[in-house]
């Protein structure tokens, strides 16, 4: 009678163990996160609407999402935690230091068109490594109208 083997998954202490992150954003966002959108955005926009949504990111108020809501609903994908951008936003986070709200543009589920992390990946990434139910500020700009 042949051998039965029970392979069975037993995750590492810093897999089940996330520690949970206290307020680690700024207030606003920083100048060279509006100008990293922007060059963002000119891939996916006329120059006239993004003009208009990094006037709108400037404007808008920050808001909390959870950092899994982000990714689905920009169908965006979870970065490893070895990337190098996520391994410095996790170093920070846990030195301590703030760091800068994610720069959103709104998608619309009607059309099908998804959230657009115009800037801050990696900062959602590293924030969910530590825990995927923290608050992570944002500010999100709204679509300009179709013409």
């Amino acid at each position: 009678m042949a051998e039965r083997w029970a392979f069975c998954f037993v995750p590492s202490e810093a897999m089940t163990k996330k520690k949970k992150i206290k307020n680690i954003w700024l207030s606003k966002s920083l100048e060279k996160d509006f100008r990293a959108a922007h060059d963002y955005l000119t891939l996916l926009f006329k120059r006239s609407d993004v003009d208009t949504l990094i006037r709108r990111l400037h404007g808008a108020r920050v808001v909390d999402y959870q950092a899994k809501d982000l990714l689905r609903a920009s169908q965006t994908h979870l970065l490893e935690e070895d990337n190098p951008h996520v391994a410095d936003q996790l170093k920070k986070i846990k030195k301590g230091k703030k760091m800068s709200p994610v720069l959103l543009v709104k998608g619309d589920g009607k059309t099908g068109i998804t959230l657009t992390i115009a800037d801050g990946h990696h900062r959602i990434c590293a924030s969910w490594y530590c825990d995927e139910d923290a608050p992570i500020a944002c500010c999100l700009a709204e679509l300009p109208a179709k013409r």
